[in-house]
């Protein structure tokens, strides 16, 4: 069996062994990809956005002599058609399609194991369906609260000034008091390049706020791919608007339903995009759970910090299925 590099760096580039789609109603078509090794340990890597999609980098997170792996992109995302559509877009959609994925797969549980949105999506699906899944491996917790999303609105700019400006600048005066109404005007105009300028201008924010150490050329480089940005900025706006299709708190208050479930948390100490205070909170509401911050890393998951962390927790759970905070605290192979 691979183990990682004593530093906790990707393993190898990895093809997909199968890929397909799959229709969930007569709007939306799945993509979805398996690689590693089909008798591994299931994990389903669960993306944020709610568009942005599951690059491929990602099969480079986990062992694929021991993990059997699953990407998809969820509705209206990357690969999945048609891009950006809102129609019967919503959380609770979402869960619904990722049990018809497990099912269609022939999958008795999973690992689950999200970012960002992917964060809040994974603890969804878990409270619908505790019995399908082994544990959770989240990154950047993200709850869905509206505190969290007039943060990214409005509060960010404390720490991105620069960025901020950039995000609103082409935005009437008038209308910056509401900066989503203004973003999900111009994302849905009838006009393409409209809603295409509105998209990229709202990714790049995102990327912005989402580093701790700035780095231009990454972003614009992510920026290239099209789909993910328009699908990005189509279903962020989209969502916000719809306070992400939650409840008042509700995947706190409905935590008891998976707490007996293994729980790591790797959370950016720096993050702006989904802050410290939600990680907190779930880890709090969570007997049992395991807490990682660390102290060099913002949002995003390319951020070394981050990145060694989650690989290092993948390599722990596949020799003991769960998590232990003394032993993960260890800094080679584990």
């Amino acid at each position: 069996m691979m183990n990682a590099s004593p530093d906790f760096s990707l393993f190898p580039p990895i093809e997909p062994r199968r890929t397909g789609t799959l229709p969930v109603d007569d709007i939306h078509t799945l993509y979805w990809e398996e690689c590693g090794n089909p008798d591994g340990i299931p994990v389903v890597y669960v993306h944020g956005g709610p568009g942005s999609g599951a690059s491929p980098e990602k099969r480079q997170w986990v062992d694929p002599d021991a993990y059997r792996i699953i990407l998809f992109d969820q509705r209206g995302a990357f690969r999945s058609t048609p891009l950006g559509e809102t129609r019967r877009n919503t959380t609770q959609l979402l869960v619904d399609d990722m049990e018809k994925l497990r099912k269609f797969l022939g999958i008795s549980k999973w690992l689950l194991a999200g970012g960002s949105w992917g964060t809040a999506l994974s603890l969804a699906y878990g409270q619908s369906h505790p019995d399908a899944c082994l544990g959770f491996v989240l990154r950047g917790i993200f709850l869905g609260t509206p505190d969290e999303i007039n943060w990214f609105l409005y509060g960010a700019r404390r720490f991105y000034p620069k960025a901020y400006e950039d995000f609103i600048a082409w935005i009437p005066e008038e209308h910056r008091s509401d900066v989503l109404t203004a973003y999900q005007n111009r994302l849905c105009s009838a006009n393409p390049e409209e809603r295409m300028a509105a998209a990229r201008t709202w990714y790049r924010y995102t990327e912005a706020c989402s580093l701790l150490q700035q780095n231009p050329e990454l972003i614009a480089e992510s920026a290239k791919n099209e789909s993910v940005v328009y699908g990005t900025g189509r279903l962020d706006a989209f969502y916000f608007a719809n306070n992400m299709f939650l409840e008042h708190d509700e995947l706190i208050s409905r935590v008891d339903r998976i707490a007996h479930l293994p729980l790591m948390i790797v959370q950016g100490g720096h993050d702006v995009i989904a802050s410290v205070e939600s990680a907190y909170r779930l880890y709090r509401a969570w007997p049992g759970a395991v807490l990682h911050i660390a102290a060099d890393a913002g949002h995003s998951a390319s951020e070394p910090g981050i990145r060694k962390k989650l690989i290092q927790v993948l390599e722990y759970f596949k020799h003991h299925q769960r998590f232990d905070a003394d032993a993960l605290q260890a800094s080679g192979p584990v």
